[in-house]
């Protein structure tokens, strides 16, 4: 088997074929060997090809979505993760500080093989199988969101266009009993509206849902909203913007603030059983409605540029 220096693993709906090779010619050289993604594989598979032929580093070129099933593929490997990114989100772009609708800089940084790990985390829901996730899942308003988000808005206004759901998110969402199993801890009786479970906090906007959450710190951040009426929502909008936000930001304060509609915790695992099914995302991806879920992380999995 040859080694190749790099693998490109592209989506054709996110960039100009031309565009990209001329880019990755001028940046990487010629040692680099490519596929693209398709409606049934958004690149799981190509990164397995990619790491069977050889390649040291496989890149994703698109959206949140090629990441996610990218950075799977690669988790355990020895084949490092560069990313150019093409969507409308880029949260793990976001996290890691790579350049944003920049693709010669995004190429360059993979060019300089500073290298970090960094962990993954592992879902399981109903019978389907495990799938990594690099940034966050959950239920509640973003999942609701990705529901009532319109799709040709999305393509012409961006991230704009999840701001235009929100609305319609707030209002489909509905408390419901929950169990939530920490690490080996026992079982805890709660009621919310919103669960989200991640590998980091940041999204657009520069907005840390997750404060304390670390890309290589070997645990999962977890936040639990219990907004109910309008004071509660402007209790939820202080913790999440001023409380764990500007605050932290200008007093450096090491731990996210919980308050009465907002919980924080961190761990290892985590088990939750909900009363009612709801709908579900992963790394932005709505799966569906969920009764049951399992998380994990897998500390240090993978190597990124």
């Amino acid at each position: 088997m040859t080694a190749h220096s790099y693998g490109i693993v592209w989506n054709p709906s996110k960039i100009d074929e031309d565009t990209l090779r001329a880019a990755v010619a001028d940046h990487l050289g010629d040692d680099v060997r490519w596929w693209a993604t398709s409606e049934e594989d958004p690149g799981g598979g190509m990164a397995e090809d990619a790491v069977a032929d050889g390649c040291a580093t496989v890149i994703a070129v698109g959206g949140d979505g090629t990441v996610r099933a990218v950075a799977e593929a690669l988790a355990g490997t020895d084949a490092a993760l560069g990313i150019v990114p093409q969507g409308t989100g880029n949260l793990l772009a976001r996290n890691l500080e790579v350049p944003l609708d920049d693709i010669p800089a995004a190429l360059r940084r993979i060019a300089q093989g500073d290298e970090r790990r960094i962990d993954l985390g592992w879902v399981r829901h109903g019978d389907e199988d495990e799938r990594a996730f690099a940034v966050m899942v959950g239920f509640g308003v973003d999942a609701q969101m990705l529901v009532e988000t319109d799709d040709d808005l999305k393509s012409r206004a961006g991230w704009l266009a999840y701001v235009e759901a929100m609305g319609r998110a707030m209002a489909g969402t509905e408390m419901t009993e929950v169990s939530v199993t920490i690490d080996d801890d026992e079982p805890q009786e709660v009621r919310g509206h919103t669960m989200l479970i991640g590998n980091c906090g940041m999204v657009q906007g520069g907005l840390r849902l997750l404060p304390d959450a670390k890309l290589d710190d070997g645990r999962l951040d977890l936040l639990l909203v219990s907004s109910e009426g309008a004071l509660q929502w402007i209790d939820t909008v202080r913790s999440v913007v001023w409380e764990n936000g500007i605050r932290r930001l200008l007093t450096g304060g090491e731990s996210a603030v919980s308050t009465d509609s907002t919980h924080f915790h961190t761990a290892e695992r985590v088990r939750v059983e909900l009363a009612r099914p709801q709908q579900f995302e992963i790394d932005g991806e709505e799966v569906g409605e969920v009764s049951v879920f399992e998380v994990r992380v897998q500390a240090g999995a993978l190597r990124v540029l």
